[in-house]
């Protein structure tokens, strides 16, 4: 029975409390913290009503010490045994970073053993603190002392099965779900897709998702930014007309994951569609969609369009700085990077380990060695930030590319640390672009100590091999992937028509075009025979009937077909375009009216009157 004490301080607290809870639940998080003081100042006493949203106040500011005078003021009032108080101080410590804190707070009130609430609280605080052992050892404890397991608890967990090491994790909470009859809530198998999705385990995912008898927004989102991450653009964009035609309205997740998609398929028109889109729903000032409109209308081959999107944006954050400098690495436009980049520094902007990745990969590919090896000194020297691998990775390329092997293999040896496969692998790329078989077999050999099951080492290094005609590499190139049972990634190449991409594989004869593609490329081979002098083009004649059908080839010839004069064509590989390839488009270029824009594994290639924007430097 409360006492007369507690009664009137009860009376005394409830308009303060009433405001403090109405702050909180407007994230007037600061407002909160003030009024509570005018509280105390005012000589109104705190009851176990006044703390949560107090201290809800401090662990949304990341206030420890502020969380911890309340915290004392607790203990003080006699408010420390009152569960929704001790749940409220384990949020607090959990979300200040302070873990420990919050297992004693648990561990102090033998009350909170027995409460749900608690366990829910501690198990969202391990997880949001990446303590994965620590959040399934307290679910087992939790399950031992016969608490009640809900779906808050599942929500907690789940996202520590995000990884695909933990899968089997989050499998097993899938099944106690199914036990427990809970496996139907909406937000409980929104966070199992989105678990699957991540884990990479799409069929798991899309099987949940199909499952869904009325999908909500939340949901639509889950399925299509996981296909988004797993690579399946063209799933996303049938999602996409899928849910629209179900009368759900996109937010901007859904948006950054059909603008990503778009990126991927080189998918301008719809991009273009989208974007109207987010400026008619007053998206415009979402950093996040803005940043994936620059990438989309970069990796579709507008570069003025991605700059415009960038120009415009109110705000921009070093994610914006860093997408729009590699935007420029990506075209071959290293100077404008560079610039861009300098910019930055002056607006205000301190760079991180991200963009000088992306620096340094602009200069990396076009040949702005001097100006890369600077940048990199200056990372230590001005902004004390410690290179990791991948930054020596783009030095080694940087030097290699430039033709001074010696000079990258000295700079591996100097590293502070042992260099790792991408290292290595910067090496053998260099190798392969200036023929240095010997130096190419070094740097293979260590590679595939790191990486033994990239397919891309072996592919690289049986081009070597077949580049200096050395046959017996060649073939103990390909045991070795056959014990490993290795299968060569197919190319494919697509272009964007009429709003549709059409898609089409080496050797492909299924689409619907076929017999006048081929026709086309029979006619452009010809027409490429004839120029006179040219003896990059005598090597168009030489080259094997596979290489002939190569993807990239069978797209050139039906954007001819389907444009007319003048027209700008975007063929997108999925691989690096080959060098017979690259000499054959540029071939072409000379002999149509048209300017090629191909964006490979690698970069952007730009072919207009027999040349390409890379001068061959890719």
């Amino acid at each position: 029975m409360a006492t007369g004490r507690s009664i009137v301080r009860r009376v005394a607290s409830t308009p303060w409390n009433a405001r403090l809870r109405e702050l909180a639940s407007q994230s007037l998080f600061s407002e909160s913290i003030t009024l509570y003081r005018s509280m105390l100042r005012s000589g109104s006493s705190p009851d176990a009503f006044s703390y949560p949203f107090t201290l809800k106040s401090c662990a949304a500011l990341s206030l420890p010490v502020s969380g911890q005078q309340l915290h004392c003021h607790v203990i003080r009032e006699g408010c420390v045994a009152e569960p929704f108080v001790v749940t409220a101080l384990i949020s607090m410590y959990c979300k200040c970073g302070l873990v420990e804190d919050a297992r004693k707070v648990f561990d102090e009130n033998t009350q909170s053993h027995q409460l749900g609430v608690c366990y829910n609280a501690l198990i969202s605080g391990y997880t949001a603190n990446a303590k994965v052992a620590d959040a399934a050892c307290l679910f087992r404890t939790m399950k031992e002392r016969c608490v009640s397991v809900d779906s808050v608890t599942m929500l907690g967990l789940v996202p520590v099965c995000t990884v695909p090491d933990y899968i089997w994790f989050g499998m097993s909470l899938h099944g106690e779900c199914v036990k427990l009859g809970i496996d139907s809530e909406l937000a409980v198998l929104n966070s199992f897709i989105t678990m699957y999705m991540k884990c990479g385990s799409v069929e798991s995912g899309r099987r949940l998702f199909d499952g869904v008898p009325v999908k909500g927004l939340i949901t639509w989102n889950a399925v299509m930014s996981g296909c988004a991450q797993n690579g399946l653009a063209y799933d996303v964009l049938e999602l996409y007309e899928e849910m629209k035609s179900y009368g759900v309205r996109p937010d901007p997740v859904t948006l950054v994951s059909v603008l990503s998609s778009c990126a991927h398929l080189g998918a301008q028109r719809i991009g273009q569609e989208v974007e109207k889109l987010v400026e008619a729903n007053g998206f415009v000032s979402n950093v996040f969609v803005s940043n994936a409109l620059i990438s989309m209308y970069a990796r579709c081959g507008n570069l003025a369009k991605a700059r415009g999107v960038f120009d415009v944006m109110p705000v921009r954050s070093l994610v914006s700085w860093t997408a729009m400098i590699g935007c420029y690495g990506m075209h071959g436009m290293a100077e404008t990077g560079v610039k861009l980049f300098d910019d930055m520094i002056k607006s205000g902007i301190r760079p991180d380990k991200t963009v000088f990745v992306m620096v340094l990969s602009t200069c990396s590919h076009s040949g702005l060695t001097e100006k890369g090896l600077e940048l990199f000194d200056a990372m230590k020297r001005e902004y004390k930030l410690e290179p990791g691998p991948e930054h020596y990775a783009c030095v080694v390329d940087l030097l290699g590319r430039a033709g001074r092997i010696d000079e990258a293999m000295e700079f591996i040896e100097s590293m502070p640390f042992e260099p790792d496969g991408a290292v290595w692998g910067a090496l053998l790329g260099a190798c392969k672009i200036h023929k240095n078989v010997d130096m190419a077999e070094v740097a293979f050999a260590k590679v595939i100590e790191f990486e033994p099951m990239n397919i891309g080492y072996y592919v690289l290094m049986s081009n070597i091999y077949t580049d200096s005609k050395n046959q017996e590499g060649i073939w103990r190139i390909r045991v070795m992937m056959r014990e490993r049972g290795f299968k060569k990634e197919p190319g494919y190449s697509y272009v964007e028509h009429m709003g549709r991409v059409h898609l089409f594989l080496a050797g492909d004869r299924s689409h619907e075009q076929t017999e006048e593609v081929y026709r086309m490329l029979d006619e452009l081979e010809a027409s490429v025979m004839e120029i006179e002098g040219n003896t990059e083009c005598d090597r168009c004649g030489e080259v094997s009937s596979s290489t002939r059908e190569h993807s990239e080839r069978l797209a050139v010839a039906f954007a001819i077909l389907n444009t007319s004069p003048g027209a700008e064509i975007l063929v997108i590989k999925n691989l690096r375009v080959c060098e017979d390839c690259h000499v054959f488009i540029k071939m072409v270029s000379k002999v149509v009216d048209r300017r090629f824009v191909v964006r490979d594994a690698s970069r952007f290639h730009y072919f207009e009157d027999g040349l390409c924007s890379c001068k061959d430097y890719w």
